[in-house]
């Protein structure tokens, strides 16, 4: 018996044994297989998805919604991705894609939408599904231009931006084996796991490489790594630009400057038989236009008349649209696209009437919270007046901390919409200002230009210098043992007569750029700084040294007869 039993645990030892081998055999092969060549597979993170987006071959994390002609891509991967302007307004649930070129609004649910003004209808109606806003696929081709690939089996879909290029290729095993299959490694490297095996003449996109790795995906959605001797290269996929040609009204200032004089409009209506000869002016912006009233009225003053004589100098007319510098009023009138289609709709209809050749819009004293809407109502407007050949502009004061008058304004955004900025460079020293001083002095003017151009931006051929043709008169009173400061507007002909009336000698003062003088009338200090033939000539010579795209002057009626001449060496 005993010795039955020590045959038996011999066994169990030899089994052990055995047992213990194999299990370290398999460790070794296992390591083995790992070092050298790892046959594991792993399947994509997105597998499970129904219709992954893909972009440049990275997953983007979201998912389209139905497919083909009926599919709807997510609204906020197209801010992300596409255009970070794309607007939705949630209490009316309207989507609005606004470019140079096209205006589209849709509304949620309706498959009826507006594109530049006309109706088209829609394949699929815009959706909010799970609380998120879902956008036609045929909406996103039209205004952006974009490519897609969906792919039937997997759902993967592969988004490109218009413009966007690609090199094809082709998978292809150099040791002529046409049966071999290539690993397509979730790495660059060997060791990597294996998404899928790829067959031989398998297209591929190449996205990057990485060492002697290229970054590739195939059409099913697969994006991951192969060696670059297993890739044959082909031809460049390039996604066609939207097309952004120059409108007939546009070349005509593509290389032309602008020298423009803004003509206020009161009560009264101009008499342009009774105006000094403009030499050299090539637009008028008459102050026409007005937003009265919360639902988005405009008020017109507008005259034919004006058109006409204007027309028969050689001049544009570029109506002026402003606010009625009432922020209540345009906090409420660029609240909702409906209102401020209202407005585009009004001034394209008086552009039509008046036969006008651009629109310059002036929204002044403006709360910095409905900034974001003075640049949404421009940007939904210049597609409008780029269909109906008409150059938009919009008036910008200098950056300052200004609230109402300075801080609403994305001067980046603006001069990347519109055709002209028109920067105000006056009021250095405005009508109440505590301290006497110049209007413009021009260290400060060219640093105002200077600060929007680098700090925004904006291309100098796109910017036009406001001028102002008025000065302050200054009067610095005692009173109780302080200076009270007081000052009026007046033009160059008014300030003219003082220095004749008093005899006064202007002095050059090298600090601000121009001619200064003061005297003393009925016991009061009166400080002028001048705007003359001075002034203008360095104002001129700034503009054509910055390379900008003209000036403006403020306005017309503050001129005397010399200043237009000053002013024609702009053109040159």
């Amino acid at each position: 018996m005993v010795r039955n039993h020590s045959r038996r645990r011999r066994k169990r030892s030899r089994f052990k044994g055995a047992a213990s081998l194999l299990l370290f055999a398999a460790i070794i092969c296992a390591i083995t297989v790992v070092w050298y060549g790892n046959p594991l597979h792993e399947k994509p993170d997105w597998q499970g998805s129904i219709r992954p987006i893909f972009m440049k071959g990275k997953l983007t994390g979201y998912e389209a919604q139905s497919s083909g002609k009926h599919m709807l891509m997510p609204l906020k991967l197209l801010q992300e991705q596409i255009d970070p302007t794309l607007r939705y307004e949630d209490d009316s649930q309207s989507i609005i894609m606004a470019t140079r070129q096209s205006l589209l609004h849709m509304n949620v649910s309706k498959t009826q939408g507006e594109l530049n003004g006309k109706t088209i209808s829609l394949t699929s109606a815009p959706q909010i599904i799970s609380g998120e806003v879902y956008i036609p696929i045929e909406a996103v081709r039209e205004v952006y231009g974009v490519s897609i690939h969906e792919d039937p089996v997997t759902g993967a879909v592969i988004l490109m931006k218009a413009g966007e290029k690609v090199r094809l290729g082709s998978v292809e095993k150099k040791d002529g084996r046409q049966d071999a299959r290539i690993a397509l490694r979730k790495e660059a490297s060997s060791l990597s796991f294996i998404l899928t095996d790829v067959s031989q003449q398998t297209k591929v996109r190449i996205w990057s490489q990485r060492g002697d790795w290229y970054f590739v995906q195939l059409d099913n959605g697969y994006a991951g790594y192969i060696k670059s001797d297993c890739i044959s290269e082909g031809e460049e996929l390039v996604i066609p630009s939207v097309k952004d040609e120059l409108s007939i009204s546009e070349k005509h200032w593509e290389s032309r400057p602008v020298n423009l004089a803004w003509e206020a409009v009161y009560n009264r209506k101009p008499d342009p038989s009774k105006f000094d000869p403009m030499p050299g002016v090539n637009v008028v912006s008459p102050t026409w236009f007005s937003i009265v009233n919360h639902e988005g009225t405009v008020e017109s003053k507008a005259d034919p008349a004006y058109v006409s004589w204007a027309h028969r100098k050689g001049m544009e007319v570029w109506g002026l649209l402003s606010n009625s510098f009432n922020p209540d009023i345009t906090t409420e009138a660029l609240s909702t696209f409906e209102r401020r289609k209202s407005i585009i709709d009004q001034m394209i209809s008086l552009a039509q009437e008046y036969d006008l050749d651009g629109i310059n819009i002036d929204f002044e004293n403006v709360h910095t919270k409905d900034g974001p809407n003075v640049t949404q109502f421009l940007r939904e407007l210049k597609p409008m007046a780029r269909a109906n050949d008409l150059i938009l502009s919009i008036d910008v004061t200098p950056k300052s901390q200004s609230e109402m008058w300075s801080a609403f304004l994305d001067r980046k955004s603006l001069g990347a919409i519109t055709d002209y900025l028109m920067v105000m460079a006056y009021d250095e020293h405005w009508a109440a200002s505590p301290k006497a001083g110049s209007v413009a002095s021009l260290p400060w003017t060219e640093a105002s230009i200077k600060r929007i151009v680098q700090e925004d931006e904006v291309p100098p051929q796109k910017v036009v210098l406001g001028i102002p043709l008025y000065t302050r008169v200054w009067s610095e009173t005692p009173k109780e043992g302080k200076i009270k400061v007081t000052s009026k507007s007046i033009g160059m002909d008014s300030a003219a007569d003082i220095l004749a009336k008093f005899k006064l000698k202007p002095t050059f003062r090298a600090s601000e750029g121009q001619n200064y003088v003061e005297y003393t009338e009925d016991g009061v200090v009166k400080k002028i700084w001048l705007e003359d033939q001075v002034s203008l000539k360095a104002r001129v010579e700034l503009a054509q040294s910055l390379k900008l795209g003209g000036i403006g002057v403020w306005n017309r009626s503050f001129a005397d007869e010399n200043a237009w001449i000053t002013l024609k060496e702009i053109i040159k």
